[in-house]
């Protein structure tokens, strides 16, 4: 019994090493895959050139240093060409012996130069080699970094909000989310271009590059696990199979498009958008009234407008002010927003808020505390 109970648990460990073995050779090719597209915000540092150009002058330098030291012990050293060592000579001696090349033409024969190769141009010869593979090693280890920031980025990345498109509607709707408190690492920017994976890295946000259209690159935002996702496509077909891409992954997360016509609300809602914005619209309503009234356009632009002059707020209804009217709210409260349902402030049955309302508000907008890294 006991031999039977040792040979079946043995292909039970067998299978299961092999699934963690392909579990992690999976999420490694994953992560490979996902840093070709994924750029990280990196903090400000030397320019690249920059870079070079500082290990080449230290490599000058080394170089320049031994020259120095060879020559003022030029009498310990043996040319076999000529028997002297000028300083040309020198010079090329140094060249060969800190690249490890070593001709033997020219050879340390004193004591004292012997001494001096082993204390001071050995040492400098390690020097000069390190800075020569310096900049592949960065390279490597750069790499190395950004797969393992990558990674962590994957594995904690929860609840976030996903921005499809970073051109004007996407970089104004950032702005907006993150003058709500909404912190700039949990906000995924999607886009097709580099130059504006380039901008939104700029701004300290994650950016996936490639076809918002495509499901594996919403899988690379990590959309299955986001909380919300605006769409600001540039065209209204391109929203859609975006919408309908985001809402296969992620049936829960609330999606909001921005469309240009009035025509494809319809099919964008059926395509799974909860909310609709059009552009046109918005806009052509705006021109209309800037031209009827231009206070009130002045007005609408500057509630719309997060931290500037009045900001138009949803927020839930404390406890003081449950059981009392809207007016007596230190907000001016415009409307309720009571199970699932809209209510103006006209509304008969706002006599009363009650808790677990949430109230729409008009309130001075006040300067925000810098968001922290």
């Amino acid at each position: 019994m006991k031999d039977q109970e040792r040979h079946s648990a043995r292909p039970v460990r067998l299978s299961l090493f092999r699934s963690l073995w392909y579990r992690s050779r999976t999420e490694a090719r994953d992560d490979a895959e996902a840093g070709r597209s994924i750029t990280m915000p990196v903090s400000a540092g030397v320019p690249p050139l920059q870079q070079v150009l500082r290990r080449l002058a230290l490599g000058l330098l080394v170089l320049a240093l031994t020259t120095l030291i060879v020559y003022a012990d030029h009498d310990g050293y043996n040319d076999n060409s000529d028997g002297s060592v000028d300083f040309l000579d020198a010079a090329y001696y140094a060249t060969v012996t800190l690249s490890t090349t070593g001709y033997g033409d020219i050879t340390p024969v004193s004591d004292t130069a012997r001494l001096v190769n082993i204390l001071v141009i050995t040492p400098l010869r390690v020097l000069f080699l390190i800075i020569l593979v310096g900049t592949t090693l960065e390279v490597l280890t750069d790499r190395t970094r950004q797969q393992v920031r990558i990674h962590r980025w994957r594995m904690r990345t929860r609840d976030h909000v996903v921005v499809v498109g970073y051109g004007t509607k996407g970089r104004h709707a950032v702005q907006t989310l993150v003058g709500q408190g909404i912190t700039r690492n949990r906000i995924v920017i999607v886009d097709v271009q580099h130059k504006a994976a380039d901008l939104a890295g700029d701004d300290g946000l994650v950016t996936v590059i490639g076809d918002a259209t495509r499901s594996e690159v919403l899988r690379r935002a990590e959309v299955q696990h986001a909380s919300r996702v605006i769409v600001a496509s540039q065209r209204d077909d391109t929203a859609a199979l975006v919408t309908l891409t985001a809402r296969q992954l992620n049936p829960r997360a609330t999606i909001v498009v921005a469309a240009r016509e009035d025509e494809n609300v319809p099919l964008l809602k059926q395509s799974g958008a909860d909310t609709v914005v059009t552009s046109s619209s918005s806009a052509g309503r705006l021109l209309g009234v800037s031209m009827v009234s231009p206070t009130v356009a002045k007005t609408l632009e500057d509630l719309m407008t997060l931290g500037s002059g009045l900001d138009l707020v949803e927020r839930s209804v404390t406890e003081k002010e449950a059981g009392q009217p809207p007016r007596s709210s230190k907000d001016l409260v415009v409307a309720v927003v009571r199970d699932r349902q809209l209510l103006d402030y006209t509304d008969p049955r706002l006599e009363r808020l009650q808790q677990g309302d949430r109230v729409i508000t008009v309130r001075r907008a006040t300067a925000r505390a810098p968001e922290r890294a």
